[in-house]
């Protein structure tokens, strides 16, 4: 009775992938629909290190004004503003500082040895009026004691405190600067921390007053954010996610961040996921810029930054993008650099990021969150999604034990339904992995099978069956995307709230069981010589070139891995090449498709007529077939830009196998001719 249900069973499995490919299909449309409502991308730059250039200049104030002149002209629309510090005040030439040494050396006025405390002098009467009360409550909410000063009529404040830990604390962002770039035309986003305790209706006012000035988002500086307090304890959190809410203000996420800041997904959730990804420019970058360069040299790295932009504006979903930049002495030359020009150059210039941005569709504009669209009737497209996953494993697995096919279904089913009610993320993750990991495996041995066929009965035209089984192949590996784009259409996966961490899984475990499958399964025996096959390859005598050949294999695997996912590694040859697709091309295809793994699958369908060796060049082709699923498993790239890059790693692929095809015709061709010759000499 069972081996009648599971040859039924064999037979409906492909019903039940196919279902729930169908059912992927609108979900994969309306995710399109989410990621095509947010089009507006933001530059900001950043106002402390503007600051911090000008105390560089001789006239620091006209320098700022110039240079907010100069960003509006190049396409920066946003400023971002930290919450004021002492030291950020007299960076913007509000106030002056002293320390008590300081200011007895300046008074000529004896001072207690024992006093050490901070001495402040008004630059302005505006300033004055605005910054004295802001800096009476920062510092009276700290116990810490306040008085007027004053130095030759000028109005100022002894704050005791010792002048290092002054300058540390941290106030409301400075009115008078907001003011000002308000008043250029510039929005504001605003650094916010968790330095300062939690007060709800302190934050009600502040962010009331932000609002007021056009603040819409903020960027969390330092490593939690407002009204976290710990883990467990979220009420502080909530009352933060409610104030943000009553004003209309959310949070960017800044993207490839080692840890993500604590309290941030919760924040995110509880504001209804009003969320943009950020790209920062760092200091360091920017530094870069003001080495000692050529010209030529100068033009390649400007080059490089505007390509860097425009590749996460249009593949990683980047809506906002911080701009970042610092004085660096050059000893060499005798002379303070710093990079904006350059960075100027790299936004508008000639190739530059903006003009590349708008021609792709986007506009700039205040970034703002996506507009998610998720229908009710998606559940029920998630439940098709489940079954026809638990078939595509059911049928992988069928390629090695045929007969446990049926109980392999069943136990999915019960053991995925558990892992449901236990944890629906970690379900969607791993069901997720499972279907992307068997869909390239199954295709290449669906090619396995149908070359050594071909092998058996050569009929036929050589080049169409490779080009129909390059096809076939990828259709079926198509699959695999569709149960990972439709098990996984959550709006965190879009900000990267959430990660799809089986990348590394998905490149190595498709390459690692077809392997197995060609070793031990690819032959018509018993499980009994497969069993003693197995040993006797666990059994065979290791010599000196298996070992070097191991070793290569390693170093290969080690460098595939490394080039895999965000943090992927390549030379600078290859960034080249790949700056040079993507200038062409718009999307770059990945390298090691349409270079390596889809010419000489095609290869090897073509001499699969007469050569068995050719399953191998076939086997090969697993890495192309995984790397097209994996493509999609980059959640934060658009559906149209991983759909247009393995068309073009197919397309060029096949250019590229079909001139191996000639190659090794006229090689082969040649070969005959000559070799006759040879032996009647």
């Amino acid at each position: 009775m069972y081996s009648k249900w599971n040859k039924w069973l064999l037979k409906g499995l492909w019903w039940l992938v196919i279902l729930g490919m169908l059912a992927a299909i609108p979900v994969a449309y309306e995710r399109h629909l989410s990621e095509q409502s947010s089009r507006k991308v933001e530059f900001v730059f950043d106002y402390r290190d503007l600051l911090e250039i000008s105390d560089t200049q001789t006239d620091p104030r006209r320098f700022v004004n110039e240079q907010l002149q100069q960003m509006k002209k190049h396409g920066i629309g946003s400023v971002a503003v930290y919450e004021s510090t002492l030291n950020e005040l007299k960076l913007s030439r509000r106030i002056e500082l002293f320390s008590s040494h300081e200011a007895t050396a300046l008074t000529q006025t004896p001072i207690s040895a024992n006093e050490n405390f901070t001495y402040l002098i008004f630059a302005e009467k505006d300033s004055e009026q605005r910054l004295l009360p802001l800096i009476n409550q920062t510092f009276n909410s700290l116990n810490v004691k306040t008085r007027p000063w004053s130095y030759k009529n000028q109005p100022g404040l002894i704050i005791e405190m010792a002048m290092d830990q002054a300058m540390l604390r941290t106030m409301d962002p400075d009115p008078i600067s907001m003011q000002m770039l308000k008043d250029q035309g510039f929005n504001i986003v605003v650094r916010m921390s968790n330095r300062r305790p939690f007060v709800a209706s302190q934050m009600d006012t502040l962010l009331g007053q932000l609002r007021s000035m056009g603040v819409s988002r903020f960027i969390i500086d330092g490593a939690t954010v407002p009204g976290f307090t710990s883990e467990k304890d979220t009420s502080s959190l909530a009352e933060m996610a409610e104030l943000m809410e009553k004003y209309h203000i959310g949070l960017a996420n800044i993207e490839l961040q080692k840890v993500q800041q604590k309290g941030f997904n919760t924040l995110a959730k509880r504001t209804h996921y009003n969320v943009v990804r950020l790209h920062s420019f760092t200091e360091a970058d920017g530094q870069k810029l003001t080495e000692n360069l050529t010209e030529e040299e100068l033009r390649e790295r400007v080059q490089g930054v505007a390509d860097r932009l425009v590749l996460a504006v249009k593949d990683r979903n980047i809506r906002m993008v911080f701009l970042n930049a610092r004085a660096v002495k050059n000893v060499d030359k005798g002379v303070i650099l710093n990079p904006l020009d350059a960075i100027y150059d790299s936004l508008d210039g000639p190739d530059g990021a903006i003009p590349r941005i708008k021609q792709a569709g986007y506009v700039l504009g205040t970034a703002h969150d996506f507009d998610y669209v998720h229908s009710g009737w998606q559940s029920v497209a998630k439940g098709l999604l489940w079954l026809g996953a638990i078939a595509l494993i059911a049928l992988t697995i069928s390629y090695f034990i045929p007969e446990i096919t049926l109980a392999a279904f069943v136990l999915g089913i019960i053991g995925s339904a558990g892992m449901l009610v236990l944890n629906s993320s970690l379900f969607g993750k791993i069901l997720a992995l499972a279907a992307g990991t068997c869909a390239p495996t199954l295709a290449i041995m669906y090619a396995l099978r149908a070359g050594k066929r071909k092998l058996e009965r050569p009929t036929g035209s050589r080049i169409g069956f490779a080009l129909s089984l390059l096809i076939r192949t990828s259709l079926i590996s198509v699959v695999g995307i569709l149960f990972i784009v439709g098990l996984l259409n959550q709006i965190q996966y879009m900000y990267v709230l959430d990660q799809f961490r089986g990348v590394s899984v998905l490149h190595l475990a498709p390459i690692v069981i077809v392997v197995v499958y060609w070793l031990l399964f690819n032959e018509k025996m018993s499980y009994g010589d497969r069993i003693a096959r197995a040993r006797q390859l666990l059994a065979s005598h290791i010599s000196v070139l298996w070992v070097i050949a191991a070793a290569v294999i390693a170093a290969a695997g080690f460098y595939y891995l490394s080039r895999t996912g965000n943090e992927g590694q390549a030379s600078a040859v290859e960034r080249y090449f790949r700056s040079f697709l993507e200038n062409t091309l718009g999307v770059r295809p990945r390298t090691k498709e349409f270079l390596i793994s889809h010419p000489l699958f095609l290869l090897g369908g073509y001499l699969a007529f007469k050569y068995r060796s050719a399953m191998i060049l076939l086997l090969i082709g697993v890495i192309g077939q995984a790397s097209i699923v994996d493509t999609f498993a980059h959640l934060h790239t658009p559906l149209v830009i991983s759909s247009i890059r393995i068309v073009y790693g197919l397309v060029f692929g096949t250019l590229i196998g079909l001139v191996l095809i000639a190659v090794w015709e006229i090689v082969s061709r040649s070969w005959q001719r000559w070799v006759p010759r040879l032996k009647e000499s």
